[in-house]
């Protein structure tokens, strides 16, 4: 079975740091897109990052550009997203997803493995 497995989430305060990380199996690793998602109640789900493991490439939402940087670790099979200036916009949960589209994509339809998701609050 694919399995994705977010961790790190949790609360901080405006302007703080968080990192998440994505644990993948059941998949070849490095032949997936994998991207982060967000989604806050009420609202859309919403493209934050994407990486093509390996070295590949990478594309941000344009509200995270800057503050965020999704990476990864092939050998360990995780992808990490490091965020930092956290706003109270960027509270939501937060959903690893693995996809195969032709180029870079922040669209969820693209995605067919997701995990869980994961907390992610940002208040003062």
């Amino acid at each position: 079975q694919v399995r994705l497995v977010e961790s790190g989430g949790g609360s901080v305060q405006p302007g703080g740091s968080l990192r998440l990380s994505c644990v993948a199996s059941g998949l070849i690793f490095n032949s997936n897109w994998i991207a982060w998602f967000r989604q806050d109640p009420g609202k859309e789900r919403e493209g934050v990052a994407a990486i093509y493991p390996g070295g590949y490439s990478t594309y941000y939402a344009d509200s995270v550009k800057g503050r965020f940087t999704i990476s990864d670790d092939n050998a360990k099979n995780t992808v990490y997203l490091q965020m930092n200036t956290l706003k109270t916009e960027d509270t939501a949960t937060y959903y690893c997803a693995a996809g195969k589209p032709r180029s870079n994509s922040l669209s969820p339809r693209e995605y067919y493995a997701w995990g869980q998701g994961i907390q992610v609050t940002v208040s003062s």
